[in-house]
């Protein structure tokens, strides 16, 4: 990992002070004079490894404590902060597992949105997004891990991925 310079430094220490490890370039502009110098500072830290890209405007901090910047956060928050807490649930294996009906630990999380599709690797496992025209509101329920609320398929829907 490549060093670290006086004003990242400054950055990274207010983020990690305010406990802000998922924010946005509105977080962090008071630092700087223009988007021009704020764009070229993200993209450092993207390329020294402290900062990984969410989503369109949405950035995750690898804490200063991370061992040699190998970091990983729970990926069900990580799916809520990707989707920005609308819009998806979790579902198939993962939602199975998590409702106790398999012991298998999915490779994969099947995430079904109406605004996204595709897949993306992020910390090391694989989110799929499946296209749903309508989240019908009995299909999934919301949960709370590490004091974070997420949406996740419903006991009786996640069932039906257990077979």
């Amino acid at each position: 990992m490549k060093g670290i310079s006086g004003k990242e430094i400054e950055v990274i220490s207010y983020l990690e002070m305010s406990d802000k490890f998922f924010f946005t370039r509105e977080d962090i502009k008071r630092f700087f004079k223009d988007r021009h110098e704020m764009k070229a500072f993200v993209h450092r830290l993207k390329e020294k490894g402290r900062i990984i890209r969410l989503n369109r405007d949405k950035y995750y901090l690898i804490p200063v404590r991370a061992f040699r910047g190998h970091w990983s956060e729970h990926p069900f928050i990580i799916i809520d902060e990707v989707m920005s807490g609308r819009d998806y649930y979790i579902g198939g294996k993962a939602a199975a597992n998590y409702w106790g009906f398999t012991e298998q630990l999915p490779t994969q999380i099947e995430v079904y949105s109406t605004r996204k599709q595709g897949t993306k690797r992020i910390f090391g496992f694989t989110i799929n997004f499946r296209r749903a025209r309508v989240l019908k509101e009995n299909d999934f329920v919301q949960q709370k891990t590490k004091g974070h609320d997420f949406l996740i398929a419903s006991k009786g829907k996640a069932r039906k991925w257990a077979r």
